[in-house]
């Protein structure tokens, strides 16, 4: 992954020289040298990747390259906020002005040293791969050992259609299903696809149903091919034909004689005049499908011939045929995972009435629980203990669960591990995605992962950029969804709970692919996770029991750290003075029963470099030290549910935060008047009791001055608003990234809806509780307000008695639900201008206002297109 590495730091380092060159001009010429080595380096670094496993050396020089890429990012970030904080501070007095300039004499010379070496460090490591001659085989993807390597795995990847697997639960109803669509005489389908992450059971179920016996009786020609990730489209091609039409000698001699485009030809006629079932097994891209459709008629009139697809990746099956059927293969449940696991552990060999038999299904019960349901993580779970026959080896087993999944017995055996199937998905990644999935591995098991959260703190590490949107004007935020929904599309995400406009608010990831991000995390030195023992001992870095493993080579960059009650203390030795550290998140804090003060001071003494910092859940009462101060490379910081008072004045130098969550325990917070001084902030979270501080005085926390705050943080993306105010900030239309917004009991006179309905992004917009004052008893959405709503809820808005939408509001609005508002009689006229609106939901409203609504209802003519009508 060190070609990801490096191209972010070249992204961060040119994003900062580019934001911070006023601060940077002494040494601008070293950091353009330091960039250009870098970008040398690059070309040479994917292959170098793909070969860490099998070449010592390269490993080294790997790891080598990613620690001086992350050294100079170091360097260049913290001389550039240091000058730049000390210049915005300003200087009265005229000999500490001119102590400083000489300073900053002597400490530009000192950076520029250190740039000068940090980049002499990379040439040189450029220079050595001639030396060691390691370029001649990372272009050639390594020797002959790395050749047999990567032929090992397309072997083992290749699949054959003879070859059906004797032991399948569960998808007969799925087999019906996928005949019927596949037999079906008049359909304009021509693709039929089955999608999902690896390990689910695709090809199981394409195999059964290309042998059904209602297929075979209605196809006449069939044809199976396993798509390996170094196809030629002429073999593939050339092999379909050769199958379709049984070729004899004559044939074969007179087909590889044709020319490409003459194959293609051929294949493309013979589906139209016969009744033909070719499978693509395994197509990774749209681009492999699209160098392959030439020789398929896919249109409704050509051919009655179909294909069967198994993919990873959903956009390859929504793209294959926007008529086709897609079929995603679901995890076993409790009772269908013991079934397929018995078939093969334990196929009559043990009495069930037996000891030893129930003490094995406990055992199984409870080994099954980290398969999930995936299908080959059973199958290599049970393919193991199929050769164990005591009790004591399922114990041992047991054990070492996760590592006997990823091994199995081994790749020349029947059972190989789950790990090299799920390890395909991530070796085709986009570079840029691979440190997005990775560090998914900080959570713990079963963890359901707040999608808001994950994205902050992607953002606040610097694995998203502005450079990978589509369009102008996308907002960082966005940019990270589309990563999300990118890895989800490709199967090694999984969708947790979604939201009121199908926005996605939770992910989670299966056990064995978090096993792999942990264990890719630790070869690439990206990610420790440190778990505390059972034991009142000091916590140990994250391992395998039966794995032995060498000390990760570089040094650690991000840590997460577990706890439970028994922790005997809260930072492992070995990182306590790591000052190369970036990002620390605690999870379990709230379990931890000991004094945090220790905690937080050796945090804010020794971790300067962080630029991620999550202690949420501190439930002994604590003070942030001044120190906190320091940490001016801070992007996010978290401290939710702590038991904290007072936040000290220096929270005003971290002015890179991006997130900042002070949503405390129940209790009064006081909190200085500096997070004016954040211009980078997008995501504020304060307590519902505070004090915000203002020239020494203490003021109590008013709506006033939240939106006080609000107006100077321009960049915030989702704003929650609660309590009696005379007016919003008038300058929120100027918030380019907002787009999510709550008011509620804020009293607002009418006219302020004028400010709202001008805000140029907002996509979710809730109304609650007499966010009007009760002399605003219109409420009136005029035309071309809310451009961009796709929802919009009312709730408990008794103060309006009249609501009027004019033609031209709202173009966008997708969802509408109204709850318990009272004081409404009659649905509003305007709706029926809404023609984007799918979905309206009504509440607690008078039984009069809902039969209204109803189909010969006198409003029905006003919401007759909308698609879903629901009332609770």
């Amino acid at each position: 992954m060190a070609e990801a590495i490096v191209s972010f730091v070249l992204q961060r380092v040119g994003d900062f020289t580019t934001q911070e060159a006023k601060f940077l001009s002494g040494v601008s010429h070293q950091v353009e040298v330091s960039q250009t080595e870098l970008q040398l380096m690059q070309r040479f670094l994917k292959d170098a990747d793909a070969r860490q496993g099998e070449d010592a050396r390269v490993q080294i020089w790997v790891s080598k390259i990613r620690d001086a890429a992350y050294d100079l990012e170091d360097v260049i970030e913290t001389y550039g906020l240091k000058v730049a904080s000390k210049k915005k501070t300003g200087m009265k007095n005229v000999l500490k002005r001119f102590a400083f300039i000489f300073k900053e004499r002597v400490d530009l010379r000192k950076i520029g040293a250190e740039i000068e070496n940090i980049t002499a460090k990379i040439s040189n490591l450029r220079m050595s791969l001639q030396s060691y001659n390691i370029v001649r085989e990372t272009r050639e993807i390594g020797g002959a050992s790395s050749l047999q390597s990567f032929e090992r795995q397309q072997q083992l990847r290749r699949t054959y259609s003879h070859v059906i697997e004797r032991d399948v639960v569960g998808i007969e109803d799925n087999v019906k299903e996928i005949v019927t669509h596949l037999v079906k005489e008049e359909s304009c389908l021509r693709v039929v696809s089955i999608w999902g992450m690896g390990g689910a059971g695709k090809t199981t179920l394409a195999k059964q149903i290309y042998h059904h016996k209602e297929v075979r009786c209605h196809f006449n020609s069939f044809a199976w091919v396993c798509i390996s990730q170094q196809y030629q489209v002429r073999d593939v091609w050339e092999g379909i034909l050769i199958k379709l039409i049984s070729a004899t000698k004559e044939q074969r001699e007179e087909i590889a004689k044709m020319r490409d485009y003459e194959i293609a030809k051929k294949l493309f006629r013979v589906q139209q005049g016969k009744r033909c079932l070719v499978v693509l097994d395994d197509i990774w891209s749209i681009e492999t499908f699209n160098s392959l459709k030439a020789a398929f008629p896919l249109t409704c009139e050509e051919t009655q011939s179909r294909i069967l697809l198994t993919t990873r990746n959903e956009a390859v099956a929504l793209y294959a045929d926007r008529n086709g059927f897609l079929h995603q293969p679901q995890a076993l449940d409790e009772n269908k995972s013991w079934e397929l696991f018995e078939k093969i552990a334990l196929f009559g060999r043990v009495d069930k009435d037996s000891g030893v038999y129930i003490k094995m299904k406990e055992l199984g019960m409870e080994m099954l629980r980290h398969c999930a349901g995936l299908p080959l993580a059973i199958t290599v779970l049970a393919g193991v203990l199929a050769r164990k026959n005591t009790v004591n080896e399922w114990i041992t087993v047991h054990a070492n669960v996760y590592v006997y999944i990823r091994r199995g017995i081994g790749p020349e055996e029947e059972y190989a591990g789950a790990s090299w199937v799920l390890a395909l998905s991530y070796d085709d990644l986009p570079y840029h995605l691979k440190p997005c999935l990775l560090y998914l591995g900080h959570f713990p098991e079963d963890f359901e992962i707040p999608v808001k959260r994950l994205t902050q703190l992607w953002m606040a590490e610097g694995l998203v950029s502005l450079t990978q949107g589509q369009g102008l004007g996308e907002a960082m935020e966005d940019i990270a969804y589309h990563c999300l929904s990118e890895l989800m599309i490709r199967c090694v995400v999984q969708v947790g709970e979604t939201g009121s406009i199908g926005t996605i608010k939770t992910c989670r990831i299966h056990d064995l692919v978090r096993d792999l991000c942990l264990s890719k995390a630790e070869e690439e030195n990206f990610l420790q996770v440190v778990n505390s023992s059972q034991r009142n001992e000091a916590i140990s870095p994250f391992s395998s029991s039966m794995v032995t493993k060498a000390a990760p080579l570089g040094k650690v960059r991000r840590l997460a750290i577990y706890l439970n009650e028994n922790a005997g203390k809260l930072v492992p030795s070995r990182y306590e003075k790591d000052d190369h550290l970036r990002s620390l998140l605690y999870f379990g804090l709230k379990e931890w029963r000991r004094q945090c003060k220790r905690l937080i001071l050796t945090m804010f003494k020794d971790f300067k470099l962080l630029r991620v910092l999550k202690v949420e859940g501190m439930n002994r009462e604590a003070e942030l030290p001044s120190e906190i101060g320091n940490m001016v490379h801070l992007r996010f910081l978290s401290l939710r549910g702590s038991n904290i008072k007072r936040i000290p004045a220096s929270l005003g130098n971290l002015i890179c935060l991006q997130t900042l969550d002070l949503r405390v325990e129940d209790s009064w917070l006081f909190i200085p008047n500096v997070i004016w001084k954040m211009k980078h902030i997008r995501h504020l979270y304060l307590p519902f009791f505070h004090r915000l501080r203002v020239s020494g005085l203490a003021v109590t926390g008013s709506t006033e001055q939240v939106t006080q705050i609000v107006s100077s943080c321009r960049r915030i993306y989702k704003l929650k608003l609660e309590g009696p105010t005379a007016e919003l900030p008038r300058e929120l239309h100027c918030f380019p990234n907002l787009t999510k917004l709550t008011l509620r009991r804020f009293f607002l006179e009418d006219d302020q809806m004028g400010i709202i309905e001008k805000l140029p992004n907002l996509t979710t917009l809730r109304l609650e509780q007499n966010t009007f004052n009760e002399d605003a008893k219109i409420l009136v959405f005029s035309r071309g307000g809310f451009p961009h709503l796709q929802f919009l809820s009312l709730f408990h808005m008794f103060e309006v008695k009249e609501w009027r939408v004019v033609e031209g509001a709202m173009p966008s609005l997708r969802r509408l639900s109204i709850k318990y508002c009272n004081g409404l009689t009659t649905i509003v006229d305007g709706l029926r201008y809404l023609t984007t609106l799918r979905e309206l939901s009504i509440e607690g409203m008078s039984s009069t206002f809902q039969s209204k609504l109803k189909a010969g209802g006198e409003d029905f003519h006003k919401i007759q297109h909308v698609t879903s009508l629901v009332f609770g």
